[in-house]
């Protein structure tokens, strides 16, 4: 049973930093992408940050120069930190991952979210 388990959300104030993390756990072969979406209520859920398993990696717009996506494969975990946070960056943040599990096809995982809230 593979799985991913975030960490790390909380409330911060205004130009504030957090980092959240996400590690996948079970019978992996291998994990392709990795990355991270947000869901603001009454809003669409939207790729915020994604990295592959090569290193590539792309951000949203709105946080390109605040956020960043790093990988550790050993662990096979990924994180991101945020920094100069801004109160629309409030939403719940969730992991996802292209992961093959052992002896099985690949599938697309989601953790269970984490809320993120940048507020004074």
């Amino acid at each position: 049973q593979v799985q991913l388990v975030e960490s790390g959300g909380g409330l911060v104030q205004p130009g504030g930093s957090l980092r959240v993390s996400c590690a996948a756990s079970g019978s992996i072969d291998s994990i392709y992408f990795m990355g991270w979406y947000r869901q603001a209520p009454g809003k669409q859920r939207d790729l915020v940050a994604g990295i592959t398993s090569s290193g590539t990696i792309n951000y949203a717009d709105s946080v390109k120069g605040r956020f960043t996506i790093s990988r550790d494969n050993a662990k096979n975990t990924v994180y991101l930190q945020m920094n100069s946070l801004k109160p629309e960056d409030t939403a719940v943040y969730y992991c996802n991952a292209g992961i093959k599990p052992v002896g099985r096809p690949a599938y697309d995982y989601w953790g269970q979210g984490t809320q993120v809230t940048v507020s004074s």
